[in-house]
């Protein structure tokens, strides 16, 4: 992985970037550190990094991004003290009741992937709403990862695959790259074109493992609930110094 410069202050879209990546995945990393080093507690980091979210979702449509997608809770994150994965659960209602009438009203459509449907039922409910409310929407897709494992994704479409081949609708031998990927929670989305990590960390963390085979990586040291518009356009400029080859030579 390459990693980006520090953010330089940007106006506006990055030149000859934008059109580049459709599809921009990040994991949002470094909202403890942040906190850590200003002597806060944990919260205070995850509620600027929510401030992150907004300011990126604000920025990316300018950018020419169509599809955004946002490391926002892996199946990992359980292991977390319970105190802190039940700020993390109320940081979410919070977002999607807070921000529900201004993605609706700017063209944003709110999705959800991963195992989020095994969450509390009220807030699987309020979930389900903000989708419906936005689901014309075209402007932006902000998809949300929750509760979300790459590995736990992969296992469930195999699944899907050996039941179907159980019952006797599909031949084993028919199996192959697309029909996994058509039962991947992201079957409907473009694969990334870039995945992007914020504080530095160099590993994917059980991040769309499948979807990322050819993404670009740009890790940049910024904490994330100090990423702004300027740092998003920085990351870009990053992604344009890159040759994409998909393996051909």
């Amino acid at each position: 992985m390459t990693t980006a410069a520090a953010p330089i202050a940007v106006a506006g879209v990055a030149s000859g970037t934008a059109a580049a990546v459709r599809h921009l995945a990040i994991i949002m990393d470094g909202n403890g550190r942040w906190a850590k080093s200003r002597r806060l507690p944990r919260l205070a980091g995850h509620k600027a990094g929510v401030e992150a979210v907004r300011r990126v979702v604000e920025a990316a449509p300018g950018l020419g991004i169509e599809v955004l997608t946002l490391y926002a809770f892996s199946s990992e994150n359980w292991k977390r003290p319970a105190e802190e994965v039940a700020d993390l659960m109320g940081l979410l209602r919070h977002y999607v009741q807070s921000e529900i009438d201004t993605l609706a009203k700017n063209g944003v459509r709110l999705e959800f992937i991963g195992n989020w449907r095994a969450l509390k039922p009220d807030l699987v409910a309020m979930l389900d709403e903000a989708r419906r409310r936005t689901a014309g929407n075209v402007r932006l897709r902000l998809v949300m990862a929750l509760n979300y494992g790459g590995q736990d994704e992969l296992a469930r479409a195999a699944r899907q695959l050996a039941e179907a081949a159980v019952a006797g609708t599909l031949d084993p031998a028919d199996i192959d790259a697309g029909l996994l990927g058509a039962r991947l929670d992201t079957a409907d989305m473009p694969a990334p074109d870039m995945v992007l990590r914020t504080s530095g960390e160099m590993r994917l963390s059980n991040f769309l493992l499948w979807q990322s085979a050819y993404a670009e990586f740009v890790v940049t040291e910024t904490l994330w609930p100090d990423f702004d518009a300027a740092a998003l356009a920085s990351a870009l400029d990053e992604f344009a110094t890159r040759e994409r080859r998909f393996g051909g030579r």
